[in-house]
């Protein structure tokens, strides 16, 4: 069984900084592409990041590029969101995904 569980979340001041940890269990985490997604209050899911398995190529939304960092440590089966220069606009929960399968998610919210 997937088993993904984040955390890191927090209050924070725009401008600062928080990361997210998402530890996954029940599948071969080194074999898996990885993503994070938020869902905004009153709003759809967004993708905000992934990572691939092969070469660790990542991508992200142009929302967060150059703000946030997607990492990986497959030997602790750990994906991490690094986050900086946060907007009260990141304000959501924040999962870590993969394929159609997310975990339960951890509140960032950034106050102005």
């Amino acid at each position: 069984e997937v088993q993904l569980v984040e955390s890191g979340g927090g209050l924070v001041q725009a401008g600062g900084s928080l990361r997210l940890s998402c530890a996954a269990s029940g599948f071969t985490f080194s074999s898996a592409a990885m993503d994070w997604v938020r869902q905004a209050p009153g709003k759809g899911l967004e993708w905000v990041s992934s990572i691939d398995v092969w070469d660790w190529s990542t991508t992200y939304a142009d929302s967060v590029k150059g703000r946030f960092t997607i990492s990986r440590d497959n030997a602790k089966k750990t994906l991490y969101l690094q986050m900086n220069s946060l907007k009260p606009e990141d304000t959501a929960v924040y999962y870590c995904a993969k394929d159609n399968q997310r975990g339960q998610g951890t509140q960032v919210t950034v106050s102005s």
